[in-house]
């Protein structure tokens, strides 16, 4: 059974950075991509960034240049590096990973960003 557990959510200024981590227990490249996702209140869940097995990276426009997406095959984790936080970043964040047959969702962390 595939599980993803996100960490690294908060609360932090404008201007600031935060480093969320996603690891799963099996192999990340038993996936054909990872990514992050984030639901504002009232608004619908969006794709912020993915990396694919190949290693190719799409991010939303949105995020462009903030944010960069990476991971540690050794410790089967997927990062996203958030830097320049604005408010309208304030979301909670869901770690996701697909593959043949499945597609995965972690429980999700809290980013809120204060202005």
């Amino acid at each position: 059974q595939v599980q993803l557990v996100e960490s690294g959510g908060g609360l932090v200024q404008t201007g600031g950075s935060l480093r969320l981590s996603c690891a799963t227990s099996g192999s990340i490249f038993s996936f054909n991509t990872m990514g992050w996702y984030r639901q504002a209140p009232g608004k619908q869940r969006e794709l912020v960034a993915r990396i694919t097995r190949g290693g190719i990276t799409n991010y939303a426009d949105s995020v462009k240049g903030r944010f960069a997406i990476t991971r540690d095959v050794a410790k089967s984790t997927v990062y996203l590096q958030m830097n320049s936080l604005k408010p309208e970043d304030t979301a909670v964040y869901y770690c996701n990973a697909d593959r043949v047959g499945g597609d995965y969702w972690g429980q999700g962390t809290q980013v809120t960003v204060s202005s």
